[in-house]
Order: structure tokens, then C-alpha cells, then sequence
């Protein structure tokens, strides 16, 4: 059995596991406090551990990330976790992500594979899962790693690269045309201020008027904005470059599209779209940015981006991530268990020993 913690902050984590799931052949059963989907595996449901007013000492003095002293929420969801562990007995647990539940599979002597993040990792709490965890699991090849993570953490990672979901059907071919050049931006549900979003409205006006020649279009951000899966499929398919953030589902839709880019860091912990973005840019991917240009930076960054084009795109996606990790969680499993064998044979009295009658 392997258990499943996903995080309840935003979708990524959701849709990494489930991709993952997919191709387990071990039984899985996922602890979350999101709602289960309508079809997916076994399902403990977790209560929320961030409802309230205040928090007393949630660091516990700078050793974990989020633990709230006397929060009845983190404490039903601990011993949750704590009495299926207990019932069920899991050969290891995928953590995707907290520093907290990874501790307490630790101190209940079961092995973790902890879902690398990218960017700085070197605080105490994550040093403490990164140190503990039996294995990493990164999603992105090895390539692209330029973290400055330690050689203990590096030995353990297993590099499956970016884990999505297949394609429903294969991603239209561009056609030229001879129309003013189009682009797309592209940007996630945080909304659009510059401390959630990484730019303003009023950024995004100047940025229009800069470059009046593009024809341009928004996607996400704002509600009246979002659109279906689906319908950004048809969007990147229609844009000559797409402008978005570095988070993982946004650099995956339009890694599969092959569009063209301008990839820009949205303010988040440790540096995480900072990381992306700028291993984009060293590798010659897409034009990847710290921050929102100002507005007479936009004609070259547009044009620099067309001229680079999406090929690049080819290496940064490597499909199969899901199935890759799949993969090496049943053979990390079979090994788990094969160690444990040998070790209780080994533990057991020879029979020559036993006293008899």
C-alpha cells in the first residue's frame, strides 16, 4: 500500500497525483482536505488545518512551516493521518507537499518520497523532509536542475520530469499567417495586483499600448476571465507568443503547445517561479523574466521571443513524467519491501537456537 498526501493550496498538486495515480499498479489511498474527485482512488478526507481568525506560534519557532499550537483542525488531521498509518501499515508515503506530514510518517518508521519543489529549500523545515525523505522526486529532467542542492539530496532524486496529464488529443499544427502578430497572456487564478499577479492592470494597458502592431488577448487572472482547459488549448494554438507566469500548469499547457514565450516569475515562497523562469532562459527554452518589464521593453521581448521560437519547448516537456514516476514508486515500493524481508529473516532466531520442550 502506498498513501498519497496532497496539499490543498491551489490545483497543482491534485493534478500531479492524479496523473501519477493513473499508472500505479500498487493500491493507493490519498489523504487531502480537497474534495475527492469524482472518480480516483481510496480517499481520507482530511479537516482543514487554516481555518480561523489567528495562529498561535504556527512555525513552532522556525523548526516546521505550518503547525498552529492548539489548532483542533491540525490535530484531527494528524492523528487521522496517525490512525491510518497505524490500521494500514503503508510500505512508504508520497508527500506533495508538507514538511509536517513528512515528519510524522518519519516518526512512525515509514518511508517517504517527498515531491521536490524547485527553488530555495535550504530552510530548517525543508531541510528536515528533504534530509529525511528515502527519495525525492523532481518534476523536471535533470537538465534543467539548477537549485545548488546539497549532493545528499541530489543522490536520492529521481528526475521524472514535468507530470501531466496526456494530451486529449495531439496539439494543432501552427499556420502561418500575414496578419499582425498575436499574443496571448496567459495567467493563473492568484488575480491580477502586483504582489498576487506580478503586474496591474494599469501595467498590462501600458504594456498594449507599447506594442500596438501585436494583436493581443488575456486568459485567467480575472473571473470573467478564465477559461476551460480546452478553450487554452485553442488560445496558445491561436497566439504567435504566449506571456505567462512560471507556475507549473501554466509552463506545462504551453510547453505542450510549443508556443513560443515570455515566462515571468509571479512573487512566491522560496523563489519557486524564480527558479523556473530563469532555468527556462539559461537553457535557450523561452525568454524567461524576474519581474514584469516595463512598458518600452515589450516590442524587443515579443519580437526576441518569436525569434527563438518553440522548439525548445521539445526538451523542457519530455512526456511520460507521469508514467515515469509511477514506475519508480512501484519498484521503490517492491524494494521497501524486499529490504524488510530480508531484514526480519535475518532477525529470526536459526533453528538450531530455538529451545525446545
Amino acid at each position: 500500500m502506498i498513501g498519497y498526501y496532497v496539499h490543498h493550496q491551489g490545483q497543482g498538486h491534485l493534478q500531479r497525483m492524479t496523473a501519477i495515480v493513473a499508472h500505479l499498479a500498487e493500491p493507493v489511498t490519498v489523504m487531502s482536505s480537497l474534495p475527492r474527485p469524482s472518480a480516483g482512488p481510496e480517499w481520507v478526507p482530511l479537516p482543514p488545518d487554516d481555518t480561523g481568525v489567528t495562529f498561535l506560534e504556527p512555525t513552532a519557532n522556525g523548526t516546521l512551516h505550518w503547525a498552529p499550537r492548539h489548532h483542533p483542525g491540525l490535530q484531527a488531521r494528524m492523528a487521522m493521518i496517525s490512525s491510518w498509518i497505524a490500521r494500514t501499515a503503508p510500505t512508504l508515503v508520497v508527500v506533495d507537499v508538507s514538511v509536517e506530514v513528512a515528519t510524522l510518517c518519519s516518526l512512525f518508521g515509514v518511508p517517504t518520497v517527498v515531491m521536490a519543489m524547485r527553488g530555495d529549500r535550504s530552510d530548517r523545515p525543508h531541510r528536515t523532509a528533504y534530509d529525511g525523505a528515502h527519495a525525492l522526486i523532481a518534476p523536471w529532467l535533470a537538465e534543467f536542475h539548477h537549485t545548488g542542492w546539497p549532493k545528499a539530496w541530489s543522490d536520492k532524486t529521481f528526475h521524472a520530469g514535468p507530470i501531466t496529464h496526456p494530451a486529449e488529443r495531439p496539439a494543432p499544427v501552427k499556420v502561418a499567417h500575414d496578419g499582425s502578430p498575436k499574443v496571448l497572456v496567459l495567467w493563473g487564478s492568484g488575480g491580477t495586483n502586483a504582489v498576487d499577479a506580478g503586474f496591474t492592470t494599469d501595467q498590462l494597458v501600458a504594456a498594449r499600448a507599447s506594442a500596438p502592431s501585436w494583436h493581443w488577448r488575456f486568459a485567467g487572472g480575472r473571473a470573467e476571465h478564465r477559461v476551460e482547459r480546452q478553450e487554452v488549448r485553442a488560445l496558445l494554438h491561436w497566439a504567435d507568443v504566449v506571456i505567462t507566469h512560471a507556475g507549473q500548469n501554466a509552463v506545462a499547457e504551453v510547453a505542450a503547445s510549443g508556443t513560443p514565450a515570455v515566462v515571468i516569475a509571479d512573487i512566491r515562497p522560496h523563489g519557486e517561479q524564480l527558479d523556473t523562469a530563469m532555468s527556462l532562459d539559461t537553457a535557450g527554452v523561452a525568454i524567461g523574466l524576474a519581474r514584469w518589464p516595463e512598458p518600452d521593453e515589450w516590442p524587443a521581448l515579443l519580437d526576441a521571443a518569436l525569434a527563438r521560437g518553440g522548439e525548445g519547448w521539445r526538451r523542457w516537456i519530455c512526456p511520460g513524467g507521469a508514467e515515469r514516476a509511477a514506475r519508480f514508486l512501484d519498484e521503490t515500493a517492491a524494494g521497501l519491501r524486499r529490504t524488510a524481508r530480508t531484514a526480519t529473516a535475518r532477525s529470526a532466531p536459526h533453528a538450531s537456537t530455538v529451545p525446545t520442550a
